[in-house]
C-alpha cells in the first residue's frame, strides 16, 4: 500500500530523494528490477526452434 504522498502523486523514480530514500518500497510504489523480465526470450536457445529434416 502506498503511502507516501509524493509516490501518490507522481511516483517514487520521480521523487527528489529518490536515490537516498530508505523507504521507498515500504511505503512508496517502488518495486525492484528484478521483479520484471529482464528479456522476453530468457531462457530459450538464440535462433529458434530447429527444422525438421
Amino acid at each position: 500500500m502506498t503511502l507516501c504522498p509524493i509516490a501518490l502523486l507522481v511516483g517514487c523514480k520521480k521523487c527528489a530523494v529518490f536515490a537516498i530514500c530508505p523507504l521507498k518500497s515500504v511505503i512508496g510504489d517502488y518495486g525492484k528490477p528484478e521483479d520484471a523480465p529482464s528479456k522476453p526470450n530468457a531462457g530459450k536457445e538464440p535462433g529458434g526452434p530447429k527444422p525438421a529434416k
